[in-house]
């Protein structure tokens, strides 16, 4: 069977509109859907659709259902080959150090060495392997508030892969509340939990923000960590504000250096001052305490 990218791009208002519907359309076809920012200055999305089989059909289904939404959204079929993309993905993937922590596939389990937290990660269907700049800045903050501030109770907002969670509860051996907007890839983090014997600390749910009664429930969190973006954190701040514990951390990442002082200040009218910035490449980690 072939497999195809249908995509279609839009201001960010029409473009979760066309998600949401897909979702409802698509439920019972087990097609993975997905939604990017590909133009943050002009808020543009990209809502994917990938199809193994018909994709005319699909196509058409999809046009029916925008129509008669109101949502008339030009869908394109990019043909994909026939490759491992998961097997493809590991080619070019190292072992990423930061800190005490080693993130690692399993094709590197030979790589650890005594004295390493090593985290087994797979590229697959979740962000979060390490690999990026904002990951790896995390996993050194990690590093740094554990051994500063000893947090008792953590939430991971946008949790991907679970790397930032599972790297956590086996440093510090605390119970971690994770969360990501994307059902697909709760389920990949509950694996990855599984795969690192994390299960005894680590919880995933889906959740849009802080849209959940588990997270209310185990609130006030003396650490929260959110590698998501600049502008979902900068709209975020008063509920995080609500949500952190006195003296409490948090942990911000997905930002652009150019970003920083933008996310600093949303923050700091919450009453929160600004104690670390990371850079790595382009991309910056932001430790923040109210």
């Amino acid at each position: 069977m072939s497999l195809s990218r249908l995509f279609a791009t839009a201001p960010r208002e029409k473009a979760m509109r066309a998600y949401a519907l897909f979702e409802a359309l698509f439920e019972d076809d087990g097609f993975a859907l997905a939604i990017t920012e590909i133009d943050e200055a002009n808020d543009i999305l990209c809502v994917e659709i990938y199809v193994d089989g018909d994709a005319a059909g699909v196509v058409s289904r999809a046009r029916n259902a925008l129509d008669e939404a109101g949502l008339s959204l030009p869908i394109e079929n990019e043909p994909l080959p026939d490759i491992d993309w998961v097997s493809k993905s590991l080619e070019g993937l190292k072992p990423v150090r930061a800190g005490r922590f080693l993130v690692h596939g399993a094709h590197d389990r030979d790589k650890r060495a005594t004295g390493d937290l090593a985290i087994e990660i797979e590229a697959g269907q979740a962000f979060g392997t390490g690999h990026h700049g904002t990951t790896a800045g995390c996993l050194e903050m990690i590093e740094q508030i554990v051994r500063r501030e000893h947090p008792v109770n953590a939430l991971d907002m946008g949790t991907g892969s679970a790397v930032l969670a599972i790297a956590l509860a086996r440093l510090a051996h605390i119970p971690v509340l994770a969360t990501d907007i994307d059902p697909v890839a709760t389920r990949v983090a509950r694996d990855n939990v599984r795969l690192n014997a994390a299960s005894a600390w680590v919880r995933a749910v889906t959740a849009t923000g802080f849209d959940h009664p588990e997270i209310a429930r185990r609130a006030p969190y003396d650490l929260i960590i959110a590698n998501i973006l600049a502008r979902p954190l900068m709209g975020l701040a008063s509920a995080m504000a609500r949500h952190i514990a006195s003296g409490g951390s948090l942990i911000l990442s997905g930002i652009l250096e150019r970003q920083r002082n933008a996310v600093i200040a949303a923050y700091a009218g919450q009453r929160f001052r600004h104690v670390r910035t990371i850079q790595r490449g382009e991309w910056v980690t932001i430790h923040m305490k109210r």
